[in-house]
């Protein structure tokens, strides 16, 4: 009888984590940060981020652009604010998934072509509507693409987002002292 609960509680197990979503932890100067992604509403998204932090692209970047009361933005820049070579191509932009830009999510973030999002990303330190998708019409109001929010570690998250900025270079709201991304790796990919 043992024998067979637990063969059922393992089947169980199985089939519960291929529903689990894929999920990341991202290691920082200032603490530990867990995604959890959302590949079914943002497949390609997710795809490029996983494909990103299995090749070690994100470690040793920074959050390189900090407003408090707005977002932490990082994934493309080194501590010396050098932009790192991609590893991807730009995305079709997935903003119209039905994900919002709420406080604790993450987003892609892009110039003003909506489909130039690459490897840097953000989250969303308040309820942010005015990025979420409006139109694909037109192009400031297609939005920005959500995959995924942070399940744990929103504290660490706050608390990047009272570092001190200032400019360096052409950049505006550069910490002071960087807040690097020592890695960000793969917990489950399902």
């Amino acid at each position: 009888m043992l024998k067979q609960f637990s063969t059922l509680t393992a089947g169980l197990l199985v089939a519960l984590s291929a529903w689990a979503a894929p999920t990341v932890e991202m290691t920082t100067s200032l603490g530990k940060i867990t995604l959890e992604l959302n590949a079914e509403k943002a497949p390609k998204t997710v795809e490029m981020f996983l494909y990103n932090a299995k090749h070690g692209f994100y470690d040793g970047t920074i959050f390189h652009r900090v407003i408090d009361s707005f977002m932490i933005q990082g994934g493309g820049f080194s501590p010396a604010m050098e932009e790192k070579k991609t590893l991807t191509p730009a995305l079709q932009n997935e903003a119209a998934n039905g994900l919002t830009n709420d406080r604790g999510t993450i987003a892609m973030a892009r110039t003003q072509d909506p489909h130039s999002a690459r490897v840097q990303f953000f989250i969303n330190l308040k309820d942010n509507d005015f990025l979420n998708h409006k139109t694909a019409a037109d192009p400031r109001g297609y939005g920005y693409a959500v995959f995924g929010k942070v399940t744990q570690g929103m504290d660490v998250v706050d608390k990047i987002a009272k570092v001190p900025t200032g400019n360096a270079g052409n950049y505006q709201n550069v910490p002071t002292t960087p807040v690097i991304i020592k890695s960000v790796k793969i917990i489950s990919e399902k």
